[in-house]
Parts: structure tokens; sequence; C-alpha cells
């Protein structure tokens, strides 16, 4: 398997899809306080979460295509949508376990993968390699859980669409995780291609 690098199209860092993923990174601290305000004695404000998770959805959407698109591909780009990505994911799992809507061993699950991910990283820098490009099934797992999330929370809203939401969520759920995992395992193997080329390429020129 090979590692698929997108080409660097633009050094600009003030492009759309730049400012959508800076979007998306600011409505991560906001989403947290909506979330949890209730949980310190504020008031409910579930609707204005819900729909801020459900523009930071559109917006990993659009960057990517948009930059593809329009030519817009940046370093900084690739850097900053998985960069929001995670936090994006990282924050709705904290606010939604801790207001109950989401079972605590679910969140285990899937910080479990972020783990087992980040201990690569150092794995990967000693070779001299940074983070590896985020693949199109990882995109397809984050995907998943962005519309899983919202879907989620509209399930907890006291209305008639509560349970139809909630039971389309568990589905994307369940899926979003398990592609999560099978794209973990997949950047695993990348890493250890890419480890062990570089290795040999140490040993051929010694």
């Amino acid at each position: 398997m090979e590692v698929q690098e997108t080409r660097v199209q633009t050094d600009r860092v003030l492009t759309i899809p730049n400012l959508l993923s800076m979007g998306r990174l600011v409505g991560v601290p906001l989403f947290l306080w909506l979330i949890l305000w209730p949980a310190f004695g504020g008031p409910k404000n579930d609707g204005w979460a819900l729909l801020i998770l459900a523009l930071s959805g559109v917006s990993d959407y659009l960057d990517g295509k948009l930059a593809r698109r329009w030519g817009q591909i940046s370093r900084v780009g690739q850097l900053l949508d998985p960069l929001a990505d995670r936090l994006y994911v990282l924050s709705t799992l904290i606010g939604l376990t801790w207001r109950e809507f989401l079972p605590w061993w679910v969140t285990a699950i899937l910080v479990a993968r972020e783990l087992f991910i980040a201990s690569l990283l150092p794995i990967l820098n000693k070779h001299g390699y940074g983070p590896l490009q985020t693949s199109f099934l990882g995109k397809a797992a984050t995907f998943n859980l962005m519309y899983a999330f919202p879907l989620l929370l509209l399930g907890g809203i006291d209305s008639w669409i509560a349970r139809p939401a909630e039971v389309v969520s568990w589905a994307f759920i369940w899926w979003g995780t398990t592609l999560y995992w099978w794209s973990a395992i997949l950047y695993a193997v990348q890493a250890r291609q890419i480890i062990k080329r570089a290795t040999a390429g140490s040993a051929s020129t010694a």
C-alpha cells in the first residue's frame, strides 16, 4: 500500500478552504461552552450547540472540495483540516459524554483510537517523517461521526423527531467507529512500510 501525498498547489494562507477550517476550530470551544453550560447551572442551549455541530459538518465537507476545485490545496490546509477534525471529534465526545447523551464506553473506544494514532507519531518523527496525510477512509469515518453527533443531540431534544434521529445517529456512530478504527490500522500499516523503507535505505548507504 503506497502513501498518497496530495500535491501542494498554493502557499497562500487566507484561502476560503483554510478559513472554513479555522472557523471549525473556533467552533470547538464555543460548542463546548454551549453544551456544558447546563451542567454548571446555566441555561440549556442545545439548539445552538446543534447548529454549530451541523455547520461544522458542512464546513468539513466544503473545505476539501473547494480546495481541490479551486486549486487551493496548501500546506497550512493540510495541517488545519485534520487538526480541526480531531479537535471537533474530541470536544464533541467530551460534551456529549458529560451530558450523558453518549455512553462513556463509546467515548473510550474513540479516544483509544486517537491515542493509538498519537503513539505512532513519535516513531515517524524519529525517522524524519511528520504525520501522514488523512486517508479517504479516515475522512469517511469523520464524516459519519460528524453527522452522528448532531443527530444524537437532536435525539435528546423533546420533539417528534427525537426517536428517528436517535436511531439514525446510532447507525452513523457504529459505522463511523468501525471506519475510524479501520483507518487507524491502515495508518499503522502505512507507517510501518515507510519506516521499513527508510531503515532499508539507511542500511544500504551505510
